[in-house]
């Protein structure tokens, strides 16, 4: 988790001092452009952009780009408790596998919704998005993920996770979809469109990301699935309330 976190930095920071020229390069060459993979323009159209090559790249690589450092930081907020907690639990390997699905998925999902769409998409926003909807999946059990303490920590990021059906059952994991799905369509949150800032933040690339971090979880997780029925998972949240 430490090393996602200094390399988004790092990228960020090398980014500054490059000039301007330079960093529009950048953007253009490892954001992700919908209208890269429009057939009707010219060819050339984004020859010096990386060419066809950044049509297989950019689905990963934009989002290692941030277009300020508040959306640099927004990002590593939201990843730090919940990235870290998914990272616990799939080990290295497993949980940067993960991110990279994540942000492919979003940028699938943008593609889907933006097509021929010329604004450069960058930001770490859709694997942030899987990792939280990851963490969902074993976030209401015994413990605590986001506790303070380590092996509090460690220990509830090992907790077996429920059923996808199950799981979206539960009252506070429905909750915690209405809001989520709530802020990013109205407000967009998070992934911002470069070369276009007056335009709608892309919340679609949020949900991609999302949706793949909940129903792809069970193929990066290593622990055996939840054998407990969802009324022992609800008596493990009442539990770890009462003992503040």
């Amino acid at each position: 988790m430490t090393t996602v976190l200094i390399v988004l930095a790092g990228i960020h920071l090398f980014r500054q001092i490059l000039p301007a020229e330079s960093d529009q390069w950048i953007i253009w060459t490892f954001g992700f452009v919908p209208a890269r993979f429009d057939s009707s323009l010219l060819a050339d159209r984004f020859a010096e952009y990386g060419g066809e090559g950044a049509k297989v790249w950019s689905f990963l690589t934009y989002s290692f780009l941030h277009a300020d450092i508040t959306h640099l930081a927004f990002n590593m907020l939201w990843l730090l408790p919940f990235g870290s907690a998914v990272a616990r639990r799939f080990g290295a390997i497993r949980f940067f596998l993960f991110l990279a699905v994540a942000a492919i998925a979003g940028a699938a999902a943008h593609l889907l919704t933006h097509a021929r769409e010329l604004a450069p998409m960058i930001g770490a926003s859709a694997a942030v998005s899987g990792a939280m909807a990851a963490a969902l999946r074993f976030a209401f059990g015994r413990g605590s993920f986001l506790s303070f303490r380590r092996g509090d920590a460690d220990a509830a990021a090992k907790v077996p996770a429920l059923p996808l059906l199950k799981a979206l059952r539960h009252p506070r994991v429905i909750a915690f979809l209405a809001v989520w799905f709530g802020i990013n369509i109205i407000f967009g949150l998070g992934s911002t469109p470069f070369a276009a800032p007056s335009q709608s933040v892309a919340w679609q690339a949020h949900i991609g990301g999302f949706l793949a971090g909940l129903l792809l979880f069970s193929l990066f997780d290593p622990i055996p699935p939840a054998s407990r029925n969802l009324s022992d998972a609800a008596v493990g949240v009442t539990d770890q309330s009462s003992g503040g």
